[in-house]
């Protein structure tokens, strides 16, 4: 008789016990269709034999593949829909399955969105039949309204790209309001920070015809009466006004941040003098910027060397003269370096991340004193990127671009932080080691980084958080021995494990991967 506290009968009931199943008269009724959103290379194949293998292709050239085929973060749709949803006077519909659909939106309105998210359902007919390309059409036709809208925003999932949902032949505008419809299929982006980059590229690449035809509106808040220099990639608030008021002793203004907050903002961003690639994985829109002849400029003025290199890169591109460009630098540099001396870090850091800002949070920190061995970005290495891994490697750092979670995990294991600062997975584990961990999205992007501002910005987070190893420590002492995986939680007796089961059901499984690796090749 056990002791155990119980609240029904369901302890009692008889488990029925089972018999390995026939693996062959298995195979033959799985299904093997491969679409579902776990079969990326299926989806893929479908994609390129439903004609979209141009898109593919470029895909392929923009957002090179890492170690891993798919995407280890969020759905990448996730990106686009928030570069949608956070414009005003835009519309965004959405051409998926339902389920993805839903989660979507769900982590959409989670993150502050505070609009509706349009969607048209379809089935295996309307999908077929190139109904449901109607279907979409006829939406986009009813939501034009241009009193609500400027642009209207259309994004094929995975099954309609793979199914060759053809949005290339919507209307360019209708009633006046723009429509612009993207493909961002999980097998094709690799991160949903590059499909921010979709959505930004696209959008840059109608304002930008849009100016060729001719005269387009002045931006809400008017024209700078400076050169501009626009900012590409989202940034906490204040530091495109930090980088303004670094910019204005060289005569110069911060122009608009790409993503942008309205339509009209586009044409301003293109208007400029040079872009800062603050983020440097946007590649479609640098492509966009580069065809306009804008020149592009990499890193960021983070800490003192950056904010030294990125403004005397100012000073190049615009040609001024170097006692202009020294005298803005004094007018900054003694200020970081004082935030820098006056708020130090002490301790062995791990990062990693998929917004793109990695690097420079890590030259950040390293100014501030910590100890880095490894930055892990899961964007990929481009140009823009350069200046940034250079630096940190003459510092010692490994610098891993398209960095898995396991390449990830297996840094912070080998070189035993005092503080692991990554995403969701990594600081989950990192607390498995008794480790102190920092979600890198919520508690590292929400502080300034530029200038004398972000110079003393991570010292208190980072610190607190190194400081609190002890109570890391007492945490694991009182789940030791709760088990782990399998085996985890409080049991009367041995878990009932069955390595059996367990190997039968990895045989069927590599046997349907074979199946399918066949068919391929097929």
């Amino acid at each position: 008789m056990s002791d155990e506290v119980t609240y029904d009968a369901a302890s009692q009931v008889e488990v029925i016990k089972g018999h390995l199943r026939d693996e062959a008269a298995e195979a033959a009724v799985m299904p093997t269709d491969g679409l579902g959103c776990h079969s990326g290379s299926a989806l893929k194949k479908a994609a390129e034999l439903s004609g979209n293998s141009e898109l593919l292709a470029q895909f392929a050239m923009d957002y090179p593949q890492g170690p891993h085929d798919k995407p280890q973060s969020m759905c990448p749709a996730f990106g686009s829909l928030r570069v949608g949803l956070r414009m005003r006077r835009v519309a965004t519909v959405l051409s998926g399955s339902a389920c993805c659909v839903y989660g979507l939106t769900f982590i959409s309105h989670f993150y502050g969105a505070r609009r509706s998210v349009g969607y048209v359902p379809f089935n295996s007919e309307t999908l077929v039949t190139g109904k449901l390309f109607e279907d979409i059409r006829d939406s986009v036709h009813e939501l034009a309204d241009p009193n609500l809208y400027d642009a209207i925003v259309v994004t094929n999932l995975c099954v309609p790209t793979a199914s060759g949902v053809p949005l290339r032949l919507l209307p360019n505008e209708i009633n006046g309001v723009r429509i612009v419809g993207i493909d961002v299929p999980g097998f094709g982006i690799p991160t949903h920070a590059e499909a921010k980059d979709v959505l930004a590229g696209a959008m840059l690449n109608y304002a930008r015809k849009e100016i060729e035809a001719g005269p387009v509106a002045a931006p809400q808040g008017g024209k700078s009466d400076r050169p501009t220099v626009s900012l590409l990639g989202e940034m906490f608030p204040a530091d495109p006004v930090m980088i303004g008021a670094m910019l204005a002793p060289m005569g110069l203004a911060a122009g608009p941040v790409v993503p942008t907050r309205e339509w009209r903002e586009l044409y301003s961003a293109l208007d400029c003098g040079a872009v800062a690639a603050i983020h440097p994985f946007y590649t479609v829109a640098i492509r966009e910027f580069e065809a306009a002849g804008r020149p592009i400029l990499g890193s960021a003025p983070v800490g003192y060397d950056g904010t030294a290199a990125w403004m005397a890169g100012i000073g190049d591109i615009f040609g001024l003269a170097a006692d202009q460009v020294a005298a803005a630098q004094n007018t900054f540099l003694p200020a970081i370096e004082g935030a820098l001396a006056a708020k130090p870090i002490t301790g062995r850091i791990t990062l990693s991340g998929y917004e793109g800002g990695e690097l420079l949070v890590a030259r950040l920190l390293i100014e501030s004193g910590a100890e880095i061995p490894y930055v892990g970005t899961a964007c990929p290495k481009t140009p823009w990127s350069a200046e940034d891994a250079a630096w940190l490697e003459a510092r010692g750092v490994q610098v891993k671009f398209r960095a898995s979670l396991e390449d990830d995990c297996a840094a912070m294991e080998a070189f035993q932080p005092n503080l692991a600062i990554g995403t969701t997975p990594v600081v989950q584990k990192a607390k498995e080691l008794a480790i102190p961990g920092l979600y890198f999205t919520n508690l590292i992007s929400a502080r300034p980084l530029m200038g004398p501002a972000g110079a003393g910005s991570l010292a208190e987070v980072v610190n607190a958080a190194i400081a609190g190893k002890a109570r890391m420590d007492k945490m694991r002492g009182f789940f030791e021995g709760v088990g782990e995986g399998d085996t985890a939680g409080v049991w009367e007796g041995a878990p009932n494990l069955r390595p059996d089961f367990r190997a039968a059901h990895q045989k069927k499984l590599d046997k349907m991967a074979r199946a399918a690796k066949a068919q391929e090749m097929i």
